[in-house]
């Protein structure tokens, strides 16, 4: 009789293989998967910018930012609730309002004329995760 060898893997040989690429998956992905964060964060801080140059560009026609109340909507369609701003732009200040990176609106306080804008970020209302013009700066770590 004629018996070949047979070749091939032994089990223990492929769960070594499969221990070794976990190990490799575990170091390697968590580093690709922080960039998708990053370019929310990037996102986020852009669009709050846009939004702050168009609040700003408000006030330097009305004399006054939007009220809380009146919000952000006051950007785009002329607020009608008191104070009715007096020289407020017939085309708006934007076209319409972006939501923020993870799909929720942005968060818009006036105290006095002092604006606070933000999103509450990746972590939601429960979270303590805000992006705001406040924090720029900060927000990287968000």
């Amino acid at each position: 009789m004629n018996f070949k060898k047979l070749t091939g893997f032994t089990l223990i040989e492929i769960l070594v293989v499969v221990v070794i690429l976990g190990i490799l998956a575990a170091i390697i992905v968590p580093k690709f998967m922080s960039r998708p964060e990053q370019a929310r964060i990037v996102k986020v801080k852009q669009d709050i910018l846009a939004i702050q140059s168009a609040l700003d560009l408000y006030k330097l026609d009305n004399g006054m930012y939007p009220t809380t109340d009146q919000g952000l909507e006051a950007l785009i369609k002329k607020p009608t609730a008191t104070p009715v701003p007096r020289n407020w732009k017939s085309e708006g200040y934007l076209q319409q309002m972006p939501k923020d990176a993870w799909g929720e609106d942005y968060q818009y306080i006036n105290d006095n004329e002092k604006i606070r804008l933000f999103s509450y970020g990746s972590k939601g209302k429960e979270g303590n995760s805000e992006i705001g013009n406040w924090n720029m700066d900060d927000a990287a770590s968000a």
